[in-house]
């Protein structure tokens, strides 16, 4: 029997895409939620085996005012929250790795290094070695980057995947099941067209990551699965690691 996945769509320029088919092949069904759209969002993950929380133009942090980045996302960090507490895989990619570690306690705000935006590097940490979904990645993966906020404090007891000199806060897992990115793994050369499209150096930028799009699924397809193999209970999250920030 297929198990489903909750997926939050924050933004209609950022859907599930290519991510949406490497799931689905692998086994999982995918319940797609648009906030923006006027979907609700759930009080809980009963009924989900997984959820998976994508990007998107706001801003993670409250404004000035405290009037949040999206309606929505009050609701959707106490899902973060409890997807965490109850154990349910997660897969929080960019705006969605960013509300992941703000839902735990730690701080998001607008990149002192600028923005980060095209086909990037990414350096593994030698600690994901032991993760059951970074430890087949390569040392230095090719990612997506589109953002212009960065996590500039971890939760407690969350574990650094990965970093680069810039960003120093790539990838993290919170627990044994949850997983937050800063860069894009979803993202196919349309969706970036249509981000960059009104870049000076909109072409560069659409050359380097349809270059870079092979790359990509040879690591982050497999990395998929490996998520969806969790997500019915066919790979063990790491032993030893499921104790929970405290919020």
């Amino acid at each position: 029997m297929r198990v489903t996945a909750l997926v939050v769509e924050n933004d209609p320029t950022d859907d599930v895409c290519r991510l949406g088919v490497w799931l689905t092949e692998a086994g999982l069904s995918l319940e797609v939620r648009r906030p923006h759209a006027g979907d609700e969002l759930p009080d809980n993950l009963a009924g989900y085996e997984a959820l998976v929380v994508l990007g998107g133009e706001q801003d993670a942090y409250p404004a000035d005012d405290g009037t949040p980045g999206a309606q929505w996302f009050p609701r959707l960090e106490s899902l973060l929250r409890k997807a965490v507490r109850h154990r349910v895989p997660t897969l929080a990619i960019c705006l969605g790795g960013q509300l992941l570690a703000q839902a735990h306690g730690g701080r998001v705000e607008r990149s002192a290094a600028g923005p980060e935006i095209g086909a990037r590097l990414v350096a593994k940490r030698d600690i994901a070695a032991a993760d059951p979904l970074f430890g087949p990645v390569p040392f230095a993966p090719d990612v997506i980057q589109y953002h212009h906020d960065e996590i500039t404090v971890l939760p407690a007891g969350a574990v650094l995947l990965a970093a680069s000199p810039r960003y120093p806060h790539q990838a993290f897992r919170i627990g044994d099941r949850a997983w937050g990115t800063q860069f894009h793994i979803e993202t196919d050369v349309e969706m970036f067209a249509g981000w960059v499209a009104k870049f000076d150096n909109a072409d560069a930028l659409i050359a380097g990551v349809e270059l870079a799009q092979d790359d990509v699924r040879e690591v982050w397809q497999p990395f998929a699965h490996r998520f969806a193999e969790l997500a019915q209970g066919r790979l063990e999250p790491p032993p030893g690691s499921n104790s929970l920030p405290v919020i």
